[in-house]
């Protein structure tokens, strides 16, 4: 008798040997049986912040293949893959990834001169772009099994023009995303003025926060306008110390879950010293995967990895830890 497996039993097989992340076609099974990246586990969806392959320079095409690599099935998007694919002007001032416990080297006068001129071609480049190429990448990675949900270009600062802004906004929902991603403004008009651009384009804006959060950090923003949301960093949060504690978190997400858009996770020590492996640190990562499995919430969780990257390993190994990490929790 001929040694046969049905497709659920080969899938089922697959899952349960972490085989759940294969592109290629297998022999005998044809195109048919090819299998995507999954990393939607017990109805929570892991993804990945594309930051987190920074220490990898990388084109489109090459940040498709660290997605799949990693067995992630959704990301939130940096902008410079996309936009330099969509043709924007190249920086005349190139940046390497800083050394560990090094800062981002400061700008000469004449390069601040140059990135000035630049911006202005940003600017003018971004007011016309076409979206034919953000739509192109959004079937790209879909073809591949991965969705978009977030997309953090570097457009919605108050030095951007309003074109600008509906432009990365249009961007995003060309590429599939629900929300743009940013640093929280301190300026309360900044989150007005993006807050009214997101309700004419129905694109939700997500504040990120790092050590300045609190739980009342977000609350201006959020009454500004319904399109005003989190893009809540847990890692972030926790580091902070004091009255930021696993419980507070914990009731942070649940009182504010509708208005999460998309979270950052990472483990972070309470002294706010330390990124660690997941696992290490105080960020309690078992306890919020669990409160969004168990209360269905409808937020997608942004690996974003910032812990040192191991001797022999890189940032796609790595995220790929992070997977099985989640996967470890949630299923």
């Amino acid at each position: 008798m001929e040694n046969k497996i049905s497709r659920k039993q080969f899938l089922t097989l697959a899952t349960f040997t972490g085989a759940t992340f294969f592109t290629k076609t297998y022999a005998g099974f044809g195109n048919y049986w090819s299998l995507k990246p999954n990393s939607k586990f017990g109805g929570v969806q892991i993804g990945a912040i594309t930051y987190s392959f920074r220490s990898m320079p990388h084109d489109i095409n090459q940040l498709l293949q660290f997605c799949i690599d990693s067995g992630v099935s959704a990301i939130e998007m940096m902008g410079d893959p996309v936009e330099d694919f969509a043709g924007k002007p190249k920086n005349p001032i190139k940046f390497s990834p800083p050394k560990k416990g090094e800062g981002w080297p400061k700008l000469t006068d004449a390069q601040k001169e140059q990135m000035a001129i630049y911006n202005k071609e940003i600017a003018v480049w971004r007011s016309t772009a076409s979206m034919e190429k953000f739509i192109a990448v959004r079937k790209m990675f879909k073809k591949a099994g991965i969705s978009i949900y977030a997309f953090k270009p570097n457009a919605f600062g108050v030095n951007n023009t309003d074109a600008e802004i509906e432009y990365g906004m249009n961007a995003a929902k060309a590429l599939g995303a629900k929300s743009v991603t940013l640093e929280l403004p301190t300026d309360p008009n900044q989150t007005k003025r993006l807050g009214d651009l997101g309700t004419k384009n129905k694109c939700f804006v997500g504040y990120h926060a790092h050590l300045q959060a609190t739980d009342l950090l977000w609350d201006t923003a959020l009454a500004q306008s319904k399109y005003n949301s989190m893009n809540l960093d847990c890692g972030h949060y926790i580091a902070v110390g004091g009255v930021n504690t696993k419980e507070s978190l914990l009731k942070l997400i649940s009182a504010n879950h509708k208005r999460i858009t998309s979270m950052h996770l990472k483990d972070r020590t309470a002294d706010g010293k330390s990124n660690l492996p997941w696992g290490k640190g105080d960020t309690p990562i078992k306890e919020i995967l669990t409160l969004v499995k168990e209360n269905k919430f409808q937020i997608p969780i942004s690996i974003e990895l910032e812990y040192d990257i191991p001797e022999g390993s890189d940032a796609v190994k790595e995220v790929k830890k992070c997977v099985d990490f989640a996967r470890n929790i949630l299923m």
